[in-house]
């Protein structure tokens, strides 16, 4: 069991990203030499591709892509007798989603300690959102912010790093991470690597929320698994609107 964490002031969260244009060919001039750039370091000792033929990879850098969704979960009651209320934050207006996103973020940390809670989120979830509000002239809220903090004072949680144990070698992803420990995971239509062509080719935002919402379930899932706690049942979920 690791450090016992006040779990209703946790809320556990999941991203979804996409490259901000559909196609490298609808990308502007100068935009297309710096993806170039970036993609020409990626593709080093690969053969057979372009910058054009993995620009469906752009959505995870901050720079090239843009959010199109965060859900969020917290938990209510008590042991044996918890939900999982979530609520998405979905639009194609990024800074309207971002805007929603903060209001909540402060008005729900203003009180008493927060945690945010995120798998793999402190080397994505996290400094992906404080990039994208940078971007669009927005502040960073102070649950978000790191800025002259203290490494104790950040109440950043990480499902990957908790299992890691000091390891710093590995990368597990959520879906093996919760396959491991037991934990049923909904068999989704969608994974992550198809969000970009959801978004774009099918532009079906629904089906690309119900996929976060499914994956801040396994979050707080594993997170139970890893304090020792009792899983929520099938019927342990509520959705807001």
């Amino acid at each position: 069991m690791l450090l016992s964490y006040p779990i209703q002031n946790i809320l556990f969260l999941d991203i979804e990203t996409v490259p901000q244009q559909p196609a490298y060919e609808q990308l502007g001039e100068e935009w297309k030499t710096l993806w170039e750039a970036k993609a020409n370091i990626l593709l080093r000792n690969r053969e057979g591709e372009t910058p054009e033929s993995i620009y469906e990879r752009a959505g995870i850098y901050a720079e090239f892509g843009k959010i199109v969704c965060i859900s969020c979960g917290v938990m209510q009651g008590v042991e044996n007798n918890r939900k999982l209320v979530i609520k998405s934050f979905a639009d194609d207006d990024e800074k309207q989603l971002l805007k929603n996103f903060t209001e909540m973020l402060i008005k729900w940390s203003c009180n008493e300690p927060r945690f945010l809670c995120a798998h793999n989120g402190k080397e994505f979830d996290f400094p992906y959102i404080c990039r994208r509000l940078i971007i669009n002239g927005m502040p960073i809220p102070p649950l978000l912010n790191m800025v002259g903090k203290k490494p104790w004072e950040v109440n950043h949680l990480d499902t990957m790093e908790l299992w890691k144990f000091g390891d710093f070698k590995s990368f597990t992803s959520l879906n093996l991470l919760a396959h491991t420990l037991g934990i049923p995971t909904p068999k989704d239509d969608i994974d992550g690597s198809m969000v970009g062509d959801v978004y774009w080719k099918e532009n079906d935002l629904s089906r690309i929320v119900t996929y976060c919402q499914k994956d801040v379930v396994t979050v707080a899932q594993i997170f139970l698994r890893l304090q020792g706690e009792e899983l929520l049942g099938s019927d342990s979920v509520e959705i807001k609107s």
